[in-house]
Formats: structure tokens, sequence, C-alpha cells
């Protein structure tokens, strides 16, 4: 196996560079939506595994000296760490200091977006697949809707914006009212993207088949608006092509993360909630940093395990190969 060059800072051997840390703060959420989990949910980390808060952002700290410009707070959900506003000021602290991003779904934002705000936090995407009542309630397997509704509305008030929407189409599901969504954030003044669903469900359930790829979104939107595409070169590293939306100046996002795959521009690399680094979202392994710091590691011996897992990143996720394998761990478990 390559070893990685001494001097490498987060770069893996097809050139590209490590500029986005994606951070788990709990495995745990509280919504149980159909693509992601089961009714009954599933074994959450016991608090022992949890990386603790002065572990948590000793990590982000050399990973950020390592040249990581941006940090995206996930979960599970996120929210649910109950020392998260304490971790983002911690963050935001660091020098230099990285933009700090979050990935929520949005329940319990209306109380925290605005001493989340006031901690450093930058902005947020908010989780919401549909705003029928009835859909979402059915999908999620919880009456949320008008919680998630309040965060969205608290996270503009607090200047976290732009605020962006994450939604994922399910045929059969939510197919037919993608148009919907996207008008009901255009009135709002919300920046929908939609996802193509992934195989990262903890029923290893997923079926490309029933997926609604990127094209079919497109068309669907298309029914209603104007989809225009902006200019390739706008879009650098960003998994989302973005369109203007009847002339604009409003968008809309389109991330075909299975059937046009953006691993060649990939910046990401995953710090999982018990202390993993992972250099992908599909990666098979991992590399266990909790273990070597509570072992009494030094700054410069944990960063050489970070630098080694991202030196061996695969040059593609692999969905669609012969041989692909779903990870074992879900979404839930990896961080958004």
């Amino acid at each position: 196996m390559a070893t990685a060059p001494i001097t490498a800072r987060l770069l893996d051997q097809h050139g590209r560079v490590a500029r986005d840390l994606r951070v788990s703060v709990t495995d745990r959420c509280n919504l149980r939506c159909r693509y992601c989990m089961p009714a009954e949910g599933l074994p959450w980390l016991a608090k022992p595994e949890m990386l603790t808060d002065d572990e948590l952002v000793r990590l982000v700290t050399i990973f950020v000296a390592l040249g990581v410009e941006q940090v995206r707070l996930t979960g599970g959900e996120p929210l649910l760490r109950r020392s998260l506003t304490d971790v983002v000021a911690r963050i935001a602290a660091l020098t230099p200091r990285p933009r700090i991003a979050m990935t929520t779904n949005g329940i319990g934002l209306d109380r925290l977006a605005a001493p989340l705000a006031a901690a450093g936090l930058d902005r947020v995407n908010i989780s919401l697949d549909t705003v029928d009542p009835a859909e979402f309630a059915d999908l999620t397997r919880r009456d949320r809707l008008a919680d998630v509704e309040a965060g969205l509305e608290a996270a503009r008030e607090a200047g976290l914006v732009p605020v962006k929407v994450n939604a994922v189409a399910m045929r059969g599901i939510n197919d037919h009212s993608v148009a919907d969504l996207l008008g009901w954030c255009l009135e709002r003044g919300y920046e929908l993207r939609f996802i193509e669903q992934m195989p990262l469900d903890a029923q290893h359930g997923w079926d490309a088949s029933t997926m609604i790829g990127a094209d079919e979104i497109r068309t669907r939107l298309s029914e209603r608006f104007t989809i225009t595409p902006l200019p390739q070169a706008e879009r650098g590293s960003a998994p989302a092509e973005r369109f203007l939306v009847d002339g604009g100046p409003a968008t809309v996002g389109i991330i075909a993360s299975v059937t046009a795959p953006f691993c060649g521009a990939c910046d990401r690399t995953r710090l999982t909630a018990d202390g993993q680094v992972r250099n992908c979202l599909f990666s098979q392994r991992e590399t266990d940093l909790r273990g070597p710091m509570r072992d009494g590691a030094s700054d410069d011996e944990l960063a050489a395990l970070i630098t080694g897992e991202m030196w061996r990143k695969a040059k593609g996720h692999g969905i669609g190969s012969a041989d692909f394998v779903q990870p074992i761990r879900p979404m839930s478990a990896i961080g958004g």
C-alpha cells in the first residue's frame, strides 16, 4: 500500500485535497425517516464511546491545522447534543477560523438558532422532503412538520442565510410534489436542493430502479418553472448543479450523487461521533482516532493517522459497479 507523503496535508493519491470536514456530533435522531432507519430506531452509541467536547474540538483543531476551511456539524440530529452551542463557540475561536455550517432536521432550531448564530454558526441546511402534513408524518413517522417550519423561520431571523432546504425525492412517496416544494421554498426565500437517494439506509433496502434521478427531478420542476443551468465554472467543488428559476435570482440545486457523481472534485472528509475518520461516505474502512487519542497520542501522531487515511481515498464511490458494497454503517451513524 502506498504511503502518504510526509509533506501532505489532506491529500489523496488522485490529487484531491480535503478542505471540508463533516463532523457527526451524535448518532441519535428524533425522526424515523423511512429511507434512513427502521421505526424502532437503531442501537445508539453508548456515552463512553462518544467523543467528549474536548476530544471533538481537539480533533477539529488538528483538521483545521491540516487545511480544513469548513466544518459542517451533522448527526444523527446534531441539535440533540446538549453542548452543541459550546462546541460551535469553541470551533469558532480557532485560528484560522473555519466556516461553520450545520445540517439538521430543524426540530428544536426555533429555540437554538439565535444562540448558535451568536456562538459562531454561519448557516444551516434543513432536511425537509415534503410540506404536506400527512406525507411528512408518514415519511418521518413523526407529526413534527410545524416544528421544522418554526426552525426554518428562526434560522432566517437569526441570520443563518442562505437558509438551504435539503430534499430527497422518492418514487411513490413525494415525487409528485417536487414542484410544490420548490414553490413553497421560493415564497419564503429558502434555497432548495434536491439530493438523489443514496444507498445509506440502515435496512439496506435501497433500489436504484426506484430512485428519482436528477434528470427526472429537473423534468418535473420544468413542468411548472423555467429551469436554466448556471455556468459549470461557478460550481467548483460544490456537489449541487444549480439552476436559475424563472430567470432568477432564485435558484434550485440538484445533487446527482448517484447518476452523475462529483467524486473527481470531492474535497470532503468525515469524523464520526465515536472518533473514526472516513475519507468517503461510502468507504468500507475507517481509521480510529479515539483509541490512540485516549492512549496518549500526540497531535502529530493523530495528524499522521488522518493524512494516512486520506491518502487511501478511492477514485470514486463505485455505486453502480459490480463490486459496489453498501457501507455497514448507515447515514445516521456516519454523519451527513
